[in-house]
């Protein structure tokens, strides 16, 4: 049986900015510094270097 934890309200915002994100905020969440770098490098093959950018990013 399924079960939804998520209001319908945050459902609707879920992958959403609430509004327009500052550039300190994009820098801190999208911009990957040497370290991170390091990490994705270890990761095989393209796609998972990709995948496991995107988590970074995201998560």
């Amino acid at each position: 049986m399924p079960v939804e934890f998520l209001t319908d309200k945050q459902d609707e915002a879920c992958g959403k900015f609430a509004e327009e994100p500052a550039r300190p905020e994009l820098e801190r969440f999208f911009f990957l510094d040497d370290e991170d770098r390091k990490l994705i490098a270890n990761r095989r093959g393209d796609h998972n270097r990709l995948g496991f950018a995107l988590e970074m990013c995201t998560g």
